[in-house]
């Protein structure tokens, strides 16, 4: 019986009389993207509410001396920073991805690809929330999809080797940064959305083509 693929294995797929279980599989691997995708946006949400609550206009929360405090500060770019002031066009490039994982999710049949595309869902859905609610977005203002998100965990702060500084980043960040890693790892390792595997053409086979042809 064909169930869910083990990780970069075999495909989520069946034969003639196996269209239930391959369903099965299916199903249950968006659910496990949209869990995970569920607990990372919720503790976005829940983490940026607290330290907007606790840290705003406060100095920073030292946790560990010289490796990591909480500090917060309100970002216009993209993912730790990056793109400040071209808000709009990020928040136009998150909802695409949204969308586009929503519609890739039909073909998933590998528990790899699950993961990664909650990940990168997670963390989409939780920058996005920041760039449509919060401010100088709103109901009933001019400057709508161009609120700025909310990041608070610095590393180094002050001592990060080559640059002065780590960008401020947020949990939503992290996602997304982790999940583009693991989509990168998968592509290399020519692991495919439904769980199938392609194997690298060798020049040997290029040229017994090659041959072939003439």
């Amino acid at each position: 019986m064909r169930d869910l693929q083990a990780e970069g294995g075999a495909p989520v797929a069946g034969g003639p009389g196996e269209g239930g279980t391959a369903g099965r599989a299916r199903r249950r691997l968006i659910t496990i993207l949209i869990a995970l995708a569920a607990v990372i946006y919720a503790a976005d949400l829940a983490t940026k509410t607290v330290v907007l609550r606790t840290l705003e206009g406060e100095a920073p929360l030292v946790v560990i001396p010289g490796v990591l405090q909480f500090r917060v500060i309100f970002n216009s770019g993209a993912a730790f920073s990056i793109g400040t002031g071209m808000t709009f066009v990020f928040t136009c490039i998150a909802a695409g991805v949204v969308v586009a994982i929503v519609r890739t999710a039909r073909k998933l049949g590998s528990l790899s690809w699950a993961i990664t595309l909650g990940l990168l869902l997670g963390g989409a859905v939780g920058n996005l929330t920041d760039r449509l609610l919060r401010y100088p977005s709103g109901i009933g203002r001019s400057t709508q999809l161009q609120g700025h998100v909310v990041d608070f965990i610095e590393v180094l702060p002050g001592n990060f080797p080559v640059i002065d500084y780590f960008p401020v980043f947020n949990i939503a960040d992290s996602a997304i940064v982790c999940g583009g890693i693991l989509a990168v790892i998968l592509a290399w390792r020519n692991v495919q959305l439904d769980g199938s595997k392609e194997e690298p053409r060798t020049q040997g086979h290029k040229e017994k083509e090659v041959a072939g042809d003439d």
